[in-house]
């Protein structure tokens, strides 16, 4: 997807239209989009392998000095996304969340096949 590259800045920060989230869900179609806040979960091979993946949306996030909320259960990390300062969703949330997909790919593609 490409979204490694994007702007780390606060530009980013004005609140979606309603037509720049439909554009986006269908080009992020395993994030479910809910009423300000867009969440996914992710299967991690084992523990230990989520752990890292955190680790990994944790660097991205402090890169882009914009942070999700996490929750792990044992191989499973959930992602929710909303840019609170804004009330809900905008351009930091889908440049993150294309990042995170980025991330996973890279890290548990190979493992998969």
């Amino acid at each position: 997807m490409g979204f490694m590259t994007a702007s780390h800045d606060k530009s980013g920060d004005e609140l979606l239209s309603a037509d720049r989230i439909s554009a986006v869900a269908a080009v992020l179609p395993e994030w479910e989009f809910g009423d300000r806040v867009i969440r996914r979960d992710f299967s991690a091979p084992t523990f230990l392998d989520g752990i890292a993946f955190v680790g990994r949306i944790a660097t991205e996030a402090e890169n882009r000095d914009h942070h999700p909320d996490i929750d792990i259960r044992w191989r499973t990390v959930t992602i929710a996304l909303s840019t609170h300062s804004a009330g809900g969703l905008t351009e930091l949330d889908v440049a993150l969340a294309g990042a995170i997909d980025d991330l996973f790919h890279e890290m548990f593609d190979a493992v998969e096949d």
